[in-house]
């Protein structure tokens, strides 16, 4: 690390705002991922009973875009099926940014790493050609190996954070899209659950 020059430190810091986002994600994901079609049952059988308010109790207990779909389409379910279709819609448009939060930032040090740890072998290059300009006649083996050094070592860096960033970020892309699927079955679920039973009285 001392060999890789002032760019390998800049890559540290760099590693770990995205270990720090990749785990963030990764925990925010695994609880938003619930059983649907557990849920699903153990709503329907509530409302079949017309028990809202435990209907809304349990969406208000399970964590994840998914519950508070069916709380909203559980509230409006006297607007019809094409009024809680809207607001099911209009809902999980919302949701989606949400759940994309913070990637940007894992795709952002895919991207750049490579080019930061390039920088680094530049300036360890340039580090070189002046510790030669300055030795003259005089330069030696170690003056260009020192530089050399400092250039390999930042390049090898920035490959080897981009790496797991990117794999890290495809990773969480198919959780996102893992949720986003379950999202729209819901959405389908519960209007046909809501449609089906008894409508609030006045």
């Amino acid at each position: 690390m001392m060999e890789g020059g002032p760019m390998i430190w800049l890559l540290m810091l760099t590693s770990a705002l995205a270990l720090a986002v990749f785990v963030e994600r990764f925990l925010h994901y695994h609880r938003a991922q619930i059983n649907s079609t557990e849920f699903l049952n153990g709503v329907r059988n509530v409302l079949k009973r017309d028990n809202v308010v435990e209907a809304l109790a349990i969406c208000d207990a399970t964590p994840g875009p998914v519950s508070r779909l069916v709380k909203i389409a559980v509230l409006n379910r006297d607007k019809g099926r094409e009024g809680v279709r809207e607001i099911l819609e209009d809902a999980g448009t919302l949701e989606v940014p949400r759940l994309e939060q913070k990637l940007n930032v894992l795709a952002t040090v895919a991207q750049i790493a490579p080019l930061m740890g390039f920088l680094g072998t530049v300036l360890g290059l340039m580090k070189v050609f002046h510790r030669m300009e300055d030795a003259g006649l005089q330069a030696h083996i170690g003056i260009l190996s020192n530089g050399v050094w400092q250039a390999l070592i930042s390049t090898a860096a920035g490959i080897a954070l981009s790496i797991p960033c990117y794999a890290g970020y495809n990773f969480l892309v198919g959780r996102v899209n893992s949720i986003v699927l379950d999202m729209e079955q819901v959405s389908t679920d519960i209007l046909n659950i809501v449609t089906e039973v008894p409508k609030p009285g006045p």
